[in-house]
């Protein structure tokens, strides 16, 4: 049976959250770094809602929790594309959970904004808060929700 916990949704998600989740969310996409699994936007797209709604609900905070998400994941991926899901490799400390230190991705994208953030600020987000900033800033990303973040988290 699947656990399913209130799902997190950020602000600047909203525009495509209401839309039958049509783009992944940053706490699937943060479940997907813990265990391990890029899901393509392709794969996504192949799920139904209520597929989605699961993967975004399921929890994954202990390490039964991830290794039942991932089998979960895969055995979606392979259902819907018949394909075997893309394995991601583990990541030892990942930007996000490091408190000591502002990732050098997001201190970037700050200043390009002409904003600030202190070390303290950067300690007092949760996890999932770090995750964003760290998503939205990285290279691969359009960053246009950046500043909707911080504005979200009260940093500009």
């Amino acid at each position: 049976m699947t656990t399913l916990v209130a799902t997190q949704y950020f602000d600047f998600e909203a525009d495509f959250v209401e839309d039958n989740i049509r783009c992944i969310p940053m706490i699937v996409r943060f479940k997907l770094d813990a265990c391990g699994i890029k899901l393509k936007l392709s794969e996504w797209s192949k799920l139904d809602s209520y597929e989605r709604e699961v993967l975004a609900n399921m929890t994954g905070d202990t390490g039964d929790e991830v290794v039942r998400y991932r089998s979960y994941l895969q055995g979606l991926i392979l259902s819907r594309t018949g394909q075997p899901a893309t394995l991601l490799p583990p990541t030892n400390k990942p930007g996000w959970s490091v408190l000591s230190d502002i990732p050098h991705s997001i201190k970037e994208r700050i200043n390009e904004l002409n904003k600030s953030i202190t070390l303290r600020q950067w300690q007092r987000l949760t996890i999932l808060q770090r995750f964003a900033l760290f998503k939205l800033s990285s290279g691969g990303h359009e960053h246009k929700n950046f500043l909707k973040a911080l504005v979200e988290f009260n940093l500009a």
